[in-house]
């Protein structure tokens, strides 16, 4: 009987084993991504930026944090997705400088260390997929293929000069000494002897082509930018399932953030997590960033990785983008549906926005070389901005409701060039707050109209709960839903907490009449007397 079960069973949701925050803790755990695409400071490095903001982060609520790329970059200012030397954390003088973007690695361990005295988790962004930079050229058999279709190829076979040999000559044999050329990739897009731009899949003695295990979006997805990696190669699979477990001992992080991983091998995906998580933490957290806002193309991924990490949910996401773009005529009702936290909620990490969702905004002359080919690549599938005008009641659906682990993005809560709002920062502060103090217990919805929705938490023993509405109406109107929030508040009064003026009084059945100002949210907390 033990053994039919074992065989049926479903592995259990991520998000229930995982380590989201101090063990032991009864608060909610939060994450925020600590960057935005342009992310720099003046007189410090990002890393002592972030350093000197742990306290703040802690006492706020924010129990992970995911930083940017540590690696070394193929050019100073690359933000690490650009990846050279996945080994160098900013250690050895390779392309240009000895720091990268964000600092030193000594910079970059001191600001673990501090987090870690504060309960707060790093995770790392582990950019898998693909190489730039390379050292050197060399000859390279390959066949061009459409861009549009990776499937179908534009010539014969040819020989080209591709930057395939990554020596790390400032890194010598330490951390590892594996040398990459063409035997470990499956594709690149420029040829040095012609200065010809394209798609080339690499062909010849020992190659496998694309891997058939990627996302089929362009008719198979496995190339994206720069140098692809091919992650069917075993001297491949050591290097990294050896870097997986050093990085998470070196910098004392808790787990990763899965970089592009519609276009990485899922065989070589899972193992990499099985290999790190065993050798590691079997609690270690671990978020992939598959990019659709289709819930068909994103529930078998969840399937094939058995458990071993959680997604963004993009639909949710995309949701959000949608309903900003259409105003009163977006139906608040239908604002979960087709999302993965309404479907898996166990595997749901949700988010606003982020870096990514900002790159569109970055005109060519101002974009570095690498941020301008990811907009070049993915293009129209990332210009998903969150208008300000739906941006906090979007906040509030992630941060109170009671499923899915929510992520805030920098750019929406510190200055910064990009995208920066007082008004949705100051607002967004409020809500991460009501997060840690209020939002506890089960969620009861109160679908009102079209333009007008609630929903209610009802607290627990230590939390008194909240109740929320959100609008997306365009005028002056003032909604009104009333909404039970439990006996247990029978009598009492709630006061509205993203302002300060308003009241609400509770029934002795737990029935109150809670309003919101059209366009926006309120948040309504129980009074203390």
């Amino acid at each position: 009987m033990n053994i039919l079960k074992s065989l049926f069973s479903s592995p259990p949701a991520p998000l229930s084993y995982m380590k989201l925050g101090p063990d032991g803790s009864k608060d909610n755990p939060l994450m925020i991504q600590f960057f935005t695409w342009e992310s720099q400071v003046t007189e410090t490095s990002w890393w002592k930026h972030f350093e000197n903001e742990i306290p703040t982060l802690a006492e706020m609520g924010f129990t992970q944090v995911w930083l940017p790329p540590p690696n070394k970059a193929a050019h100073p200012e690359g933000r690490g997705y650009d990846a050279y030397d996945l080994w160098d954390l900013g250690e050895f003088d390779q392309k240009g400088s000895i720091a990268t973007r964000w600092g030193s690695k000594e910079e970059f361990l001191s600001a673990c260390r501090v987090a870690k005295e504060h309960q707060v988790d790093i995770i790392i962004d582990a950019v898998l997929n693909h190489k730039l930079g390379a050292d050197r050229v060399e000859e390279v058999k390959v066949i061009p293929v459409d861009p549009q279709n990776r499937l179908k190829a534009l010539g014969p076979r040819q020989e080209i000069e591709g930057w395939t040999i990554f020596d790390f000559p400032g890194r010598g044999n330490k951390y590892s000494s594996m040398r990459w050329n063409q035997e470990y990739f499956t594709g690149l897009d420029w040829d040095q002897k012609t200065q010809t731009k394209g798609v080339f899949k690499i062909v010849g003695k020992g190659h496998k082509g694309w891997s058939k295990n990627v996302d089929k979006e362009l008719g198979n997805y496995d190339y994206l930018l720069g140098v692809d990696i091919d992650h069917r190669h075993p001297e491949v699979q050591r290097d990294f399932f050896s870097w997986g477990s050093w990085i998470i001992e070196t910098t004392g992080a808790v787990g990763f953030r899965l970089d592009a991983i519609k276009h990485i091998d899922r065989g070589f995906t899972l193992r990499f997590l099985q290999s790190t998580r065993k050798s590691t933490n079997s609690r270690m957290f671990s978020v992939a960033e598959y990019w659709s806002g289709n819930i068909n193309s994103v529930l078998p991924y969840t399937r094939a990785f058995k458990g071993e990490t959680a997604f963004f949910d993009v639909p949710l996401h995309m949701n959000f983008h949608h309903a900003s773009q259409h105003y009163s005529r977006y139906d608040l009702r239908t604002l979960m549906d087709n999302s993965l936290v309404k479907i898996k909620p166990g595997h749901a990490v949700t988010f606003v926005d982020n870096h990514d969702t900002v790159i569109p905004y970055i005109s060519q002359n101002e974009a570095s070389a690498d941020s301008f080919l990811l907009v070049q690549v993915e293009g129209q599938s990332l210009e998903s901005w969150v208008g300000d005008h739906f941006k906090i009641q979007a906040y509030a659906v992630i941060l109170l409701r009671g499923t899915g682990y929510p992520c805030v993005f920098y750019g929406d809560l510190y200055p910064n060039t990009e995208c920066f709002n007082e008004n949705i920062a100051r607002n967004l502060e409020l809500l991460v707050k009501a997060r840690k103090l209020y939002a506890y217990g089960g969620t009861q919805d109160y679908p009102s109209t079209k333009n007008c929705i609630g929903f209610v938490r009802m607290g627990d023993s230590t939390h008194s709960g909240c109740a929320v509405i959100l609008s997306n109406r365009e005028d002056d109107y003032v909604h009104s839903i009333r909404m039970n929030v439990g006996r247990s508040h029978a009598e009492s009064t709630f006061q509205s907490y993203l302002t300060t003026d308003g009241r609400v009084e509770i029934d002795a059945e737990g029935w109150g009449e809670f309003t919101c100002f059209a366009g926006s949210a309120q948040v309504w907390v129980k009074l203390e007397s």
